[in-house]
C-alpha cells in the first residue's frame, strides 16, 4: 500500500480541513468498535481507505494469490505476520482459519481484531514484543511509502520477525534497494489495488514460489 511523497503532497488540505478529517475517522473508529463483540464480526467490517496513511487497498484477485502462496508455502499451522498490509487480514482469516497471523499496523481501527493486532509505526522498527523476534515462517511487507527510509525501516522490522521466508509489495522503483537490503528477486506476479495507483507495483521474495 504504497504511494509516493509526489502524490501526497498534491492532497494537501487546510488545518481546519484535517482536523474535520480525523473527527470523521474517529467517528468511524468508535462505530466499528461498537458494532464488533469479538473478532469474527470485525472481519465482516468493512474499512475505507485513509489517504494520509498512504492506503490503498489490494483487489480479491490479489489477496487470494497472495494467501494460497504463503498457505502452500508455510503449511495451514504457519505463522505469518502482515506489516502494513491490513487488507490481506480478511483473506487470511477466512481461507486459513488455523493459522497464526499478526497484523503489525500504525491506523488503530484495525485493533478490532484483537490479539491479532500490533500497533506499528516504521519509524520505530524494532518497537513491539520482545517475544514475537524470530518467531513467524513467513512476513508479507508493503511498506506505506515510497522513500529510502520507509522502506530500509521497515525492512528492519522484517528481517527481526521472520524465520525465514518474506514476500515484499512495493513499487518496483524500491528493486534496487530491496535487493540490497533483503536478497529478494522479483516475481512476474504484480499486486493489483481496487483504486489505481500511479506507480508501477510490484511484488518481490526471498524464496522460490508460485509467484515467479
Amino acid at each position: 500500500m504504497s504511494s509516493s511523497d509526489d502524490d501526497l503532497d498534491v492532497l494537501q488540505l487546510s488545518a481546519e480541513a484535517q482536523r474535520a478529517l480525523k473527527e470523521f475517522y474517529e467517528e468511524q473508529n468508535e462505530k466499528i468498535l461498537s458494532h464488533c463483540d469479538d473478532k469474527k464480526d470485525a472481519t465482516d467490517v468493512k474499512f475505507d481507505e485513509d489517504w494520509q496513511l498512504s492506503q490503498f487497498w489490494y483487489d480479491d484477485e490479489t489477496c487470494e494469490r497472495i494467501v494460497d502462496c504463503v498457505h502452500k508455502t508455510v503449511g495451514s499451522n504457519g505463522s505469518v505476520a502482515l506489516i502494513s498490509c491490513p487488507t490481506l487480514y480478511k483473506t487470511f482469516k477466512k481461507k486459513t482459519p488455523t493459522m497464526l497471523i499478526k497484523l503489525f499496523e500504525f491506523d488503530k481501527r484495525f485493533s478490532v481484531y484483537g490479539s491479532d493486532y500490533v500497533f506499528y509505526d516504521y519509524n520505530e522498527p524494532m518497537k513491539f514484543d520482545e517475544e514475537l523476534l524470530n518467531s513467524f515462517d513467513l512476513v508479507v511487507v508493503d511498506p506505506p511509502f515510497l522513500s529510502e527510509e520507509c522502506l530500509t525501516k521497515s525492512l528492519q522490522t522484517t528481517k527481526s520477525l521472520t524465520k525465514q521466508h518474506v514476500i515484499l509489495c512495493t513499487g518496483e522503483i524500491m528493486d534496487d534497494l530491496a535487493t540490497k537490503l533483503l536478497n529478494v528477486h522479483k516475481c512476474s506476479f504484480e499486486p493489483k489495488h481496487k483504486n489505481n495507483l500511479a506507480n508501477q507495483f510490484a511484488c518481490f521474495t526471498n524464496f522460490p514460489s508460485e509467484l515467479d
